[in-house]
């Protein structure tokens, strides 16, 4: 199979502080906030909702196509990439720019200050479509450059080829007519509940009048595990997912990227099972929440098999 997905590559710069945020930002001075955080320990992880949803296809014996850029720093990301059999010859590089990257302290209480430099993600990334059939192929457009989010997804549309359209936190920057116009068309539209709340807010738009746009809605809830939404004899019917057991949670950052990544190979797998993708998603987001990190977790065929099993009383593969 063909997988497409464009989105953003980036650095996660992790950084621990022991203390509280609260204890050091005086309400009454925040017009002259000036404060310096003594931190613990910087981790950097690869992240980004392209790199992400590509690393975890890897293990799902997939071998997608990333469209995305990344800055002269890339090295290191690349190498990983090539250590986990995932190419990167589709990846734009911007000499002039740093990788996108995430800057992001967490206190005590678990509040967090983030800082993002978009770096080389300002740019649009580039591939020839020409040679893409529509057959066998899917595609999703994941947040990242949004001149990116908005041409892929018309070329899609166009070219015939199935995509999912995943918003996610690029949300508050569009407007409600190039919303409408990208979901218009695609196969899946797929966010959390509060994206969700936000984009009816944004559209004024039904539950409904998205089903009008898209084929299916898949909403992602955390540990309530997700709903997907679609019609059946011109009725909306709804189908709870539940989310796959875990050990223990460690850090959600990229479970959703990983939930998307089980969604498109269960969606190829069973020939359009909607049910069977979106309990492939659960599961592989079920891995990502038990690390610290996008990209830090690992399964193989069996082990991934066991816990689909566990969950949902039947095979995955």
């Amino acid at each position: 199979m063909n997988i497409l997905v464009s989105g953003s590559l980036a650095y996660d710069r992790i950084m621990d502080f022991p203390g509280k945020f609260s204890d050091h930002i005086l309400p009454d001075k925040v017009h002259v906030l000036n404060v310096c955080f003594m931190i613990n320990e910087l981790k950097e992880n690869f992240g980004g909702t392209a790199g992400n949803i590509a690393y975890a296809l890897s293990l799902l014996d997939e071998n997608p196509t990333i469209l995305a850029t990344a800055g002269r720093d890339f090295e290191s990301y690349k190498e990983w990439f090539s250590k986990n059999k995932i190419s990167t010859d589709n990846i734009k590089i911007i000499e002039e720019e740093l990788t996108a990257g995430a800057y992001i302290t967490t206190d005590m209480s678990d509040n967090q200050i983030t800082a993002f430099n978009p770096g080389a993600m300002k740019f649009n990334a580039s591939y020839d479509f020409e040679s893409t059939a529509h057959d066998n192929t899917i595609a999703i457009v994941s947040p990242g450059n949004l001149d990116d989010m908005f041409n892929f997804s018309k070329i899609y549309q166009e070219k015939k080829i199935d995509y999912i359209f995943d918003p996610g936190q690029s949300l508050p920057a569009w407007t409600s007519e190039r919303l409408i116009e990208v979901m218009d068309g695609s196969k899946i539209f797929i966010c959390n509940d509060y994206e969700l709340q936000l984009t009816q807010e944004k559209t004024s738009m039904t539950i409904d009048d998205i089903l009008d746009n898209t084929e299916i809605l898949v909403q992602t809830k955390s540990e309530h595990g997700s709903v997907v939404a679609m019609r059946e004899h011109g009725q909306t019917k709804n189908i709870d997912i539940p989310a796959a057991e875990v050990d223990s949670v460690k850090d959600p950052t990229g479970a959703g990227d990983a939930y998307r990544a089980g969604l498109i190979k269960g969606f190829f797998l069973s020939d359009g099972d909607i049910v069977h993708a979106a309990r492939m998603g659960a599961v592989t987001a079920a891995y990502c929440v038990e690390v610290y990190g996008p990209q830090n977790f690992d399964f193989n065929n069996k082990s991934f098999n066991k816990r689909f099993e566990k969950t949902f009383g039947e095979t995955a593969f």
